[in-house]
C-alpha cells in the first residue's frame, strides 16, 4: 500500500466527515475503526483512522492519537511518510483542558512539526471563521445551539483565545486578507508568524474557494489538524482529481432503520420530519433503561412489527432542557453510558433482524454502534448531504456486508432520514 495521507479523527463520525470529503475530491478511502491491527485494504490513498477520544482524559486523547500516527507512519508511500491530518468537530468541539490542543502538541511534538495550522471551517455545512472567529451559519459559535452541548458547551467564539487555552505553544492567526491572495502570500503570512514564534495558527476560510486556496500551502506540512473542510484541497497536491469511481459502493439490499442518540438541534428537527411524514418511530426513556427495564428487547419486538414497510426510528434524541433533567437524575457521564449502549444493542437486533441499511446519528452514539456490530473497515461511497456519506462494512452479524452512514449531530438537512435510503438508491 502506497499511502499519501494518515488521518486520525476524534470521532466516528467526524472521521466519515473527512472521508467523504477527501473521496468527494477523488482519492480511495478506507475508514478504520481504532488502530487496525494490520493492513487494510490495497489500492486506498488514504486511510481515516476513527477513534472515540474527544471526550476522553487528554491523556488517554494523546496515547491513543499516538498509537493512530505509529500505524500510519509504517503504511508511507515510497518510504516516506504520510503527510498526517488530525480532524476534529467543524464546531471546535473541546473543553479548556482539550482535546484538541494537548493532541495537537503530542502529534507535533512526535513529527518533529515547527508549525500547523488549525481551522474548523466547513462552509458546505455554514461553518465559516472570519478573524478567528467561528460562526455557525449566520451566528457566532458562542450564539448557536453549541453552547448547550451536554459534554462540551462551546461558549466562546474567539478559536485563538479557545485553542490558547489547551496549548502551551503560541497561537496565531492567518486572516483573510492573506486567504484571499492565494498560495504565496498565506506562505508568506505562516513565515512571518514563525518568525514571530508562533507554533499554531488559526485561519480564516469563508468559502470553498478559500479552502482550494489554502491547500496549495499546505502541501509538505507535516501535520495538518482541521475539520473536514480543508480536505477538499489536498487531493490536489498528489496530483488525484475527482472521480466517480472513488465512491462506488456494492448494490445496496435488505431492510432499513436509522437509530438516533443525538440531542442536537440538527437531529431533534430531523427527528420530528420524520414523525411528520407518518413513518413509524418510536422513543426511548432513559430513565427507564435506569431502572432496569429492557428497553432494547422492547424497541425490538416494536420493529419487528413495522419494518418491513419501510424505514423504521429508534430515537432518545430530546430537547436540551429534557436532557439536562435527565442528567441531573442520573449523571452526565451514566446517563450517556446507558443511552449509548441501549442503542448499540438497538442496532445489533436490527441488523440481526435483516436490517442491511442503518443510519446511524450522534457521534458518541455512531461509536458505540459501530463496535457492537463488530466492524474494523468502512469503504466510503456517496455523499448524501455534506459531511455524510454511506459507506459500506463488513461485520460477523453480516459478512455479505451492509450500508452504513454514521452521521455527526448537527449535520444534515431536516429531512435527512426520510431521503437518505433513496439517496443509497440511486447511486
Amino acid at each position: 500500500m502506497t499511502l499519501l495521507l494518515g488521518c486520525i479523527a476524534d470521532d466516528f463520525t467526524g472521521a466519515t466527515d473527512l472521508a467523504n470529503n477527501l473521496v468527494r475530491a477523488g482519492m480511495r478511502v478506507v475508514q478504520s475503526i481504532g488502530v487496525p491491527a494490520g493492513p487494510v485494504d490495497e489500492g486506498v490513498d488514504a486511510v481515516v483512522v476513527a477513534l472515540k477520544s474527544r471526550t476522553i482524559a487528554p491523556s488517554d486523547a494523546i496515547a491513543q492519537s499516538l498509537q493512530a500516527l505509529q500505524w500510519l507512519q509504517a503504511q508511507g508511500a515510497n518510504g516516506r511518510a504520510p503527510q498526517i491530518y488530525f480532524k476534529y468537530c467543524s464546531t471546535f468541539d473541546s473543553t479548556p483542558q482539550g482535546n484538541i490542543g494537548p493532541v495537537t502538541d503530542a502529534l507535533m511534538d512526535a513529527l518533529g512539526c515547527g508549525f500547523t495550522i488549525a481551522t474548523p471551517a466547513f462552509p458546505d455545512n455554514q461553518r465559516t471563521v472570519f478573524k478567528g472567529h467561528l460562526f455557525v451559519g449566520d451566528v457566532l459559535l458562542s450564539d448557536s445551539g453549541m453552547r448547550n452541548h451536554p459534554l462540551t458547551p462551546m461558549t466562546d467564539a474567539n478559536l485563538v483565545r479557545v485553542l490558547q487555552a489547551q496549548t502551551r505553544r503560541k497561537v496565531g492567526l492567518i486572516d483573510h486578507v492573506a486567504v484571499a491572495q492565494g498560495e504565496a502570500a498565506i506562505r508568506a503570512r505562516i513565515a512571518a508568524l514563525q518568525a514571530e514564534g508562533v507554533g499554531m495558527a488559526i485561519v480564516d476560510a469563508v468559502s470553498n474557494n478559500d479552502l482550494l486556496r489554502l491547500g496549495p500551502a499546505l502541501a509538505g506540512m507535516p501535520l495538518v489538524t482541521a475539520g473536514s473542510g480543508v480536505a477538499i484541497g489536498l487531493p490536489a497536491n498528489f496530483g488525484i482529481q475527482p472521480t466517480a469511481q472513488a465512491a462506488a459502493l456494492p448494490t445496496a439490499t435488505g431492510l432499513q432503520a436509522v437509530v438516533s442518540g443525538s440531542c442536537s438541534v440538527a437531529t431533534n428537527a430531523q427527528v420530528a420530519h420524520f414523525i411528520a411524514s407518518g413513518r413509524p418511530a418510536l422513543a426511548l426513556e432513559p430513565l427507564r433503561i435506569a431502572a432496569g427495564e429492557d428497553e432494547a428487547g422492547k424497541a425490538l419486538a416494536w420493529a419487528r412489527q413495522h419494518i418491513a414497510s419501510g424505514p423504521v426510528l429508534i430515537y432518545s434524541t430530546a430537547e436540551s432542557s429534557a436532557v439536562k433533567a435527565v442528567q441531573g437524575r442520573l449523571g452526565v457521564e451514566q446517563a450517556g453510558a446507558l443511552v449509548e449502549q441501549t442503542i448499540a444493542a438497538i442496532a445489533r437486533g436490527l441488523v440481526e433482524m435483516g436490517v442491511r441499511q442503518l443510519v446511524v446519528a450522534g457521534g458518541e452514539t455512531s461509536g458505540a454502534c459501530v463496535q457492537a456490530l463488530g466492524i474494523e473497515q468502512m469503504r466510503i461511497g456517496p455523499q448524501i448531504d455534506p459531511g455524510v456519506p454511506w459507506c459500506h462494512a463488513a461485520s460477523p452479524l453480516a459478512p455479505q456486508g451492509l450500508h452504513l452512514t454514521l452521521k455527526s449531530g448537527n449535520f444534515g438537512t431536516t429531512d435527512f432520514f426520510t431521503k437518505a435510503f433513496g439517496a443509497l438508491q440511486r447511486a
